[in-house]
């Protein structure tokens, strides 16, 4: 097998490891946890999804104030406008005593694009070493736009051998390839409502083989990897670079909720499942009683996100375990506490990084 392609970082902006700390959107990936990745060798990344332009504004510049070291971004992009409002209804309504339960009201079921336009522009006002887009293929216009005003790698995510050869056509340098034991939101470019991941779930080393027969790019590979066994059979499978979220989620760094961090180390729940009840689009978490109870949840993301806002904030503040989104990749069982530098300095000795 031939060696794998090396990422094409901008001078000057590579990493001295091979492994990178997944985007995970919603307050996970702090500030804090970026800066420690990155001292240690490793990519941080700061991901836009949930955050207003200005916010994301302000995320970036805070990392650049904090840290030399190179880091990464991330970018949601819009999935159709088209959602079943019938099954939304029907799904709030069969949420409506949970909210209750919680104290509080169901928000409005409404698309939006993420201001994705807006934070491509913000974007390009920065430097990252990499730039990363899921839930879609990017347009090859903005490939280049972020490509020329920053220098960066530019990747997508694909979770099958079919949706690589899509995202390389749209003229990334790299690809992201997410296995079917990754935690948090599925990154199908398009979700199959009658398929409980939204599409064909690929385990991680099938995945890398499979792309690697029908692309050249450089891989990333994500899903799962907890140790660095594990980390070493990507790698070795083709891979050249890896990327972890749920190991990095009860490091003192991270922006963790507490109830979704001892859920982990307690072990409160004895499986992860991929459920669409929180946001409408697949995701894989502890399988609680809201991610088990609503197998039905309709394939509609960001309706079903923002319906559910409120009760899933409201569900933090009450500590409330069985009303959270509480991703995690099928290898949590593996989390530590210990702080992110030294889970990277640990994880690349095993693996002879």
């Amino acid at each position: 097998m031939p060696a794998p392609a090396a990422l094409p970082y901008p001078p000057g902006r590579a990493p001295r490891r091979a492994l990178w700390a997944a985007p995970m959107a919603g307050g996970a990936s702090s500030t804090a946890l970026v800066v420690a990745v990155g001292a240690a060798g490793g990519l941080g990344f700061v991901p836009a999804g949930y955050l207003s332009p200005d916010a994301f504004e302000a995320r970036l510049a805070e990392v650049e104030a904090a840290t030399d070291a190179p880091w990464g971004a991330n970018l949601f992009l819009p999935g159709p406008t088209a959602a079943d409002t019938a099954a939304v209804a029907a799904h709030a309504e069969a949420l409506r005593p949970v909210a209750e339960r919680l104290g509080v009201a169901l928000g409005a079921p409404a698309w939006d694009d993420d201001a994705l336009d807006a934070k491509v522009e913000v974007l390009a006002r920065h430097r990252p070493a990499a730039v990363s887009f899921v839930f879609g293929v990017p347009d090859p216009a903005v490939v280049g736009r972020l490509r020329e005003a920053t220098g960066a790698a530019i990747l997508a995510t694909a979770t099958t051998p079919a949706e690589t050869v899509q995202v390389a056509g749209a003229g990334v340098d790299a690809i992201v390839l997410q296995g079917a034991e990754a935690g948090g939101h599925r990154g199908v470019l398009v979700d199959d409502p009658a398929l409980p991941g939204g599409g064909e779930l690929v385990p991680l080393l099938d995945l890398v083989a499979g792309a690697r027969r029908v692309t050249a790019l450089p891989l990333v590979a994500a899903g799962g990897l907890m140790t660095g066994a594990a980390i070493r059979a990507a790698l070795d499978a083709g891979a050249s670079a890896v990327q972890l979220g749920t190991a990095f989620l009860a490091t003192p760094e991270a922006g963790t909720s507490t109830v979704h961090r001892r859920a982990l180390l307690d072990a409160t729940f004895a499986g992860t499942t991929v459920t669409r009840a929180f946001t409408g689009r697949p995701a894989r978490g502890l399988a609680n009683a809201l991610a088990r109870g609503f197998p039905d949840a309709p394939s509609a993301y960001p309706e079903v996100h923002h319906l559910t806002r409120p009760l899933r904030a409201a569900a933090a503040r009450a500590g409330d375990a069985d009303a959270l989104h509480l991703w995690a990749g099928e290898g949590w069982r593996a989390v530590t506490e210990e702080p992110a530098g030294e889970l990277v300095a640990r994880l690349a000795r095993e693996a002879g990084l």
